[in-house]
């Protein structure tokens, strides 16, 4: 079944049911332009056998990084810019793959050291300690016509290059779920209050990017099932919105979820208790973190679903595709570690490694301490740093790092950090 090839509603056929999902690089160069490393990390992938590559996020406004090493396309490609997206999407495509870029704008959720006053929906702070982001600025509807355009002109420089389809980033707290949040979005115009305004602004961006790129490119969107935060987007909302989306001519919807304020996809919790919604849990459910959310969706629809976020085992990923849950199964972790993870998968392998448990910083005697939240926290981000320091490995090597020490990865993320921030500001 994970060998199944599946056709899309614009024509467009992906060769299995596996897909690479988006994971942050961070392996442009200062002015957001792809590199050599960058090549040589997706084409390790595409050597992998997904049949979906989804990149991580292109940024459509340079001051609204969501983090250093992004690539950005905010304005037509020039022909050095140009040149570096057509070597990436030569390297990403060569295994016959599709490869889609995932656009996207940070929004509020861009830390001070990128940009102090970042612009989101409205001017509501990241309740988040320690000061990294500040409070943003309300965009104008001029600004929001301005960026719905920019997301057009970023779809179409992709496609001119190579790359054979799109992702709108809608989940996960960005610039888009940002205005599809009661929580985020005060908004009085048309842009808010009402779900069908707060939706307006993805909407539009939907009817851009299509008008841009044709009937026949595909295009895709990656939507929060629920922010699981009270007074947020929840799943009802979701369910509107796919439906919306359905027929708007999306071709595929990844069903995500979680804010920074509230990282259900990393496993652990945020500043405040989980708001839980009306899908009951299942079996599948304690591996995949979003298989009921997609079931119940497919109960509403017939746009494909990905769904992406916990999958280990390949009995799991069977049976959310012919249960109907999932049309595509998204890996993300895996893939920083076993780039041929799809490959292994379609031809038997029966469970992937779970590296997650051996990269806790508070050491196991110190185990009491996990019960705080802090704790969690710290946990959860030094292991995002580890994947990082894969993939950034990857790029630069061929190889990865398996003995990398989570919390010195952590130190050796801010500092290229840092260096690439240094590097924008000369």
């Amino acid at each position: 079944m994970l060998e199944s090839p599946l056709t899309l509603p614009c024509g467009a056929t992906l060769p299995n049911r596996l897909a690479k999902a988006a994971m942050t690089e961070g392996l442009a160069t200062p002015d957001g332009v792809p590199t050599a490393e960058l090549e040589r990390l997706y084409g390790l992938w595409s050597d992998g056998g997904a049949g979906l590559l989804i990149t991580g996020n292109v940024i459509v406004d340079r001051d609204h990084l969501e983090r250093p090493g992004n690539v950005v396309i905010d304005r037509v490609p020039d022909a050095a810019m140009a040149t570096a997206l057509a070597g990436w999407a030569r390297a990403g495509t060569r295994g016959g793959n599709h490869l889609w870029a995932q656009i996207s704008h940070g929004g509020r959720q861009v830390q001070k050291t990128v940009n102090p006053a970042p612009k989101s929906a409205s001017d509501v702070q990241l309740a988040l300690p320690g000061g990294q982001f500040g409070k943003p600025v309300p965009l104008t509807r001029d600004e929001i016509a301005d960026l719905v355009r920019r997301w057009a002109i970023a779809a179409k420089a992709c496609q001119d290059a190579g790359f054979t389809g799109v992702q709108i980033h809608a989940a996960h707290g960005y610039l888009v779920s940002q205005f599809l949040s009661p929580r985020s979005n005060h908004r009085t115009d048309d842009n808010g209050g009402t779900l069908e305004n707060r939706a307006r602004f993805l909407l539009e961006i939907v009817a851009a990017v299509r008008a841009a790129v044709g009937p026949a490119f595909p295009v895709a969107v990656k939507l929060n099932s629920a922010d699981f935060q009270k007074g947020g987007f929840d799943f009802a909302d979701s369910l509107a919105v796919v439906k919306w989306l359905e027929a708007a001519s999306v071709d595929l919807i990844e069903i995500s979820g979680g804010t920074y304020e509230q990282p259900k996809l990393l496993g652990i919790e945020g500043m405040e208790a989980v708001e839980h919604q009306n899908v009951a849990p299942s079996t599948a459910a304690r591996e995949a973190y979003f298989v009921d959310f997609a079931q119940a969706m497919q109960a509403e629809v017939s746009i494909p679903l990905m769904v992406t976020g916990g999958f280990r085992s390949r009995a799991a990923m069977v049976q959310a595709i012919e249960g109907g849950a999932a049309d595509v199964i998204g890996l993300g972790r895996p893939m920083c570690v076993m780039t041929d993870a799809p490959r292994r998968l379609i031809e038997g392998l029966a469970q992937l490694p779970r590296y997650e448990d051996r990269l806790e910083v508070i050491p196991k005697w110190l185990g009491f301490l996990k019960r705080f939240q802090v704790v969690k926290a710290i946990n959860g981000f030094a292991g995002m740093a580890w994947y990082y320091q894969q993939l950034w490995t990857l790029g630069q090597k061929g190889r990865t790092d398996e003995a990398a020490v989570p919390f010195k990865t952590f130190l050796a993320l801010d500092k290229r950090n840092k260096a690439i921030l240094a590097a924008r500001a000369r």
